[in-house]
């Protein structure tokens, strides 16, 4: 008879010896294994290929081991519509602990009001947001008008008034070419067809967001919702200034800090570039630069908070209660004192690599970075985006095109590329990591030349020289053989039970 992966790991070890989260995670692999052994292989090649590539998306991170054992358990057998202590299904009394702590944690860490930590993803946060901007801004004082507070016992005439004005709503975000996200008023998006979507864009000379005319835009347009935010853009943004300008246009401040999350919890984003306390509601993820599992959160003053709550049945069905636990071991880690030095670390390291991109010859979005991420401008290198990532991808670095203000090659192809530090920052690398990581990606596009042949999917295909390939593949795994993603797994002997 062979012996379990989790014996067979203990047997001749001391107490000392034994590695808890790797026998936690060595335990999880061997019962999954039993019922698909091609899951827990696919784990195990994951593990891999993030030790091997280094990971640049500015969107991903690291987890600790803490919060990902925390999604693996009973809780999520579940359902649990409804808040803590307001719940549609019996038997909920753990789930609600687990929510409550999360909720504290999270109010405790943004210094807010109140918490919704329900949602599965950022773009369902933002749902939920912009829905229970609508419902406090227009639904509530329509129904005070028609003197009801029952939607059920409206006429038909009534609802059917409601929902128009509720649907003729208008929403102000960045553009997505300039930086938003999908989800920011994005005309492929549900978010450009519930409200009439309007944009505001960097200035074209600058790259830089031009305040004045976003204020001169929502006083023409007079949005319900003032939205601030991005999925790409390098810089730091006043939400003083924002707010005032809400203000004087008559909208909501909405702040959407998916990216930056992790800045404004470690104080690197704070004062008037802090979304708290000028944001009215604040959506964000909890995976990006927090370092927590995949979901989102809504945030919010306590006259959006009722509104924010009924986030079921609004938008969402039964909340994932076993991702809450993992929020609330999320939030505990990120109100640490080392937090703060983490998110500190971030943005010292994205300056730092941008600063060799720069002495390279590379051209870089408005010359530099506030933030966790920046763009790079690939074009001057005669490929597009596309061909940058898959090349970049197939020399071990892992990163995404993004399309840059004004793009010409559209948001497919694109002409840049978008570059984080929050993950190699999790890894420990330092500011000569960042210089020597510059200097692979110049390489690599020194050295990629497109592939002609073949009409608008010619901007796809690329080569790579060879000796370059196996420079930078070498250059990488040096890098990472110091720095190795989640050291505490024997990746060795995993590969060796469970293939």
């Amino acid at each position: 008879m062979v012996a379990s992966p989790v014996v067979e790991y203990l047997v001749g070890k001391k107490t000392e010896e034994i590695n808890p989260e790797f026998l936690a995670l060595l335990a999880n692999l061997e019962v999954v294994s039993r019922v698909s052994p091609p899951v827990a292989k696919a784990v195990i090649n994951e593990i891999e290929a993030q030790r091997t590539n280094l990971k640049l998306i500015a969107s991903e991170n690291y987890s600790s081991l803490s919060t990902q054992f925390a999604m693996g358990n009973l809780l999520t057998d579940k359902y649990a519509e409804g808040v803590s202590g307001h719940r549609f299904y019996a038997g909920c009394e753990n789930v609600d602990a687990v929510e409550s702590l999360a909720a504290t944690e999270a109010c405790k860490l943004f210094g807010c009001d109140h918490a919704y930590v329900q949602p599965h993803s950022g773009a369902d946060a933002n749902l939920v947001a912009y829905w229970a901007i609508l419902s406090a801004r227009v639904e509530m004082p329509a129904l005070e008008e028609l003197g009801e507070t029952n939607l059920s016992k409206l006429t038909a005439e009534q609802w059917e008034s409601l929902r128009a004005r509720m649907g003729n709503q208008r929403l102000l975000g960045m553009d997505y070419y300039s930086g938003g996200h999908l989800t920011h008023g994005y005309r492929n998006n549900v978010s450009a067809r519930m409200f009439q979507a309007f944009s505001y864009t960097v200035d074209r000379e600058t790259g830089f967001l031009d305040l004045a005319a976003i204020e001169k835009q929502a006083l023409a347009v007079r949005p319900l919702i003032l939205l601030a935010g991005y999925s790409a853009y390098p810089r730091a943004i006043n939400f003083r200034k924002m707010r005032e300008i809400a203000d004087r246009a008559g909208a909501v401040l909405m702040v959407d800090m998916a990216h930056f999350a992790g800045l404004v919890a470690g104080g690197v984003f704070a004062g008037d570039y802090s979304p708290f306390p000028f944001a009215q509601v604040v959506t964000t993820t909890t995976h990006k630069t927090l370092r927590g599992p995949r979901g989102g959160v809504v945030l919010c003053s306590t006259e959006f908070a009722d509104a924010v709550d009924r986030g079921c049945p609004l938008v969402l069905g039964g909340p994932l209660p076993h991702v809450m636990a993992a929020k609330a071991v999320a939030f505990v880690e990120a109100n640490r004192p080392e937090f703060k030095a983490y998110a500190r670390k971030i943005v010292e390291n994205s300056r730092a690599m941008v600063e060799e991109c720069l002495r390279l010859g590379m051209k870089v979005a408005t010359g530099g970075t506030d933030n966790h991420l920046f763009l790079v401008d690939v074009s001057p290198f005669g490929i597009t985006g596309r061909q940058a990532e898959s090349a970049l991808r197939q020399c071990s670095i892992t990163l995404n095109r993004n399309a840059l203000p004004f793009d010409q090659n559209g948001p497919w192809y694109t002409s840049g590329l978008r570059i984080g530090t929050p993950a190699v920052t999790t890894l420990n690398m330092d500011r000569e990591e960042m210089k020597e990581i510059a200097s692979i990606i110049r390489l690599v596009l020194d050295n990629t030349k497109p592939l002609t042949a073949g009409g608008e999917k010619s901007k796809a295909k690329y080569e790579v020289e060879p000796k370059a390939e196996a420079e930078a593949k070498e250059r990488v795994r040096a890098v990472m053989s110091r720095f190795p993603v989640y050291p505490e797994i024997d990746l060795d002997f995993l590969k060796m039970r469970f293939r």
